[in-house]
């Protein structure tokens, strides 16, 4: 193990299986810095955790796991931050639990700018995603960091209009820094990591595990000054996302939707019991209170023009989901008429087609 490294008890403490990182913090708090934990003897530690986890602090060996990330740490665009560090980001302590050790790929100052965090559901609709990129690249442009975890869906949109302001994109990831998870964002992932920054509390080599994805929430709430929920249902991670800004003191905002939309269900539910109803970015920007002079002017997320020949059509769409037999009713069109307006408003881009033959407009 490299000992002499500045970082290797630090990564030694965090490393250690079974310690957690409550009694981590526990040890800091009585001890400092790690050396001084290493160098306290038995009897001391265990007075601040207990017996059993002073032998774990004392005997583990983790030093082919600490070599392990030592060398991850030294690859180009990766670091380490650790509680002890200037750079660990403000924002991570004024939460119940931050991470002890943070593993950074990118651009680590993103992690201690203004950010607002965008999340919602992995089974999003066509609508929901196109204002989660929408907002997103608004916040953006207006100097805000979005903040998300990397899923498929309304985070992945998230990142993508971050991506393309001064802003930029934070991924907190429930993996280890060195996995890709989803894989179809695999591309967006390493796009992150080149313009942006993805950060893991997990050590290297940890796997999609189910209940690592919960905590991880909490870290995007707490790099955030606040949340919106694009879409979200009743059971939603997204929720308990939203709940932990709550807790620490962030605000919240939720988008509406349709009333008889399952992914909107959650977002009623949190406006209900007092999140800030949303319609455009600048809605999040004056309630914040924030301005960023060097930044773009935030985009207008008013409706699209449209043509005279698809305007009926889109008007008959409204915004719900809606099949081909209703949608001839409300237009009088034949079926060939229909399908051929259709046809080219996908290809604009304006409608989409949902599972079951229905057509939403966008």
């Amino acid at each position: 193990m490299s000992e002499r490294h500045p970082l290797a008890s630090w990564l030694r403490l965090t490393l250690t299986p079974g310690l957690g990182p409550a009694n981590q913090r526990q040890l800091l708090a009585a001890f400092g810095l790690p050396d001084a934990i290493y160098a306290a003897g038995h009897s001391a530690i265990a007075a601040v955790v207990g017996s059993p986890a002073a032998s774990l602090v004392l005997d583990h060996d983790a030093g082919e796991a600490v070599d392990r990330a030592l060398q991850w740490a030294d690859e180009p665009g990766n670091s380490l931050l650790t509680l002890g560090d200037a750079a660990y980001p403000a924002a991570l302590l004024e939460i119940p639990d931050p991470p002890v050790c943070l593993y950074v790929k990118g651009d680590v100052s993103l992690l201690s700018r203004p950010a607002i965090a965008v999340v919602g559901a992995r089974s999003a609709t066509p609508q929901g995603e196109a204002n989660a990129e929408a907002f997103a690249a608004s916040l953006s442009a207006g100097g805000l960091g979005i903040v998300s975890g990397l899923a498929l869906g309304i985070d992945a949109a998230a990142h993508r209009g971050g991506l393309g302001g001064p802003g930029r994109t934070v991924a907190v990831i429930g993996t280890g820094a060195d996995r890709i998870y989803p894989a179809r964002n695999g591309d967006l992932a390493r796009r992150i990591a080149a313009e942006g920054a993805i950060v893991s509390e997990f050590p290297l080599g940890i796997g999609p595990l189910a209940h690592n994805f919960p905590r991880r929430n909490r870290l995007i709430a707490g790099l955030a000054r606040g949340v919106l929920v694009v879409e979200a249902a009743v059971k939603s991670g997204s929720l308990i996302t939203a709940r932990l800004a709550i807790d620490c003191g962030r605000e919240v905002f939720a988008i509406p939707g349709s009333i008889h939309s399952p992914v909107a269900k959650g977002c009623h539910r949190l406006i209900r019991e007092g999140a800030k109803l949303v319609e455009c970015a600048e809605d999040i920007l004056e309630e914040l209170r924030f301005t960023s002079p060097e930044a773009a002017p935030a985009r207008d997320m008013g409706p699209v023009e449209e043509d005279v020949e698809a305007s009926g059509v889109l008007s008959a769409l409204g915004h719900d989901p809606v099949d081909v037999d209703t949608l001839v009713h409300r237009t009088s069109l034949t079926p060939e008429a229909l399908y051929a307006i259709l046809l080219s408003l996908e290809l604009e881009g304006r409608v989409a087609r949902l599972p079951g033959g229905r057509l939403q407009r966008l």
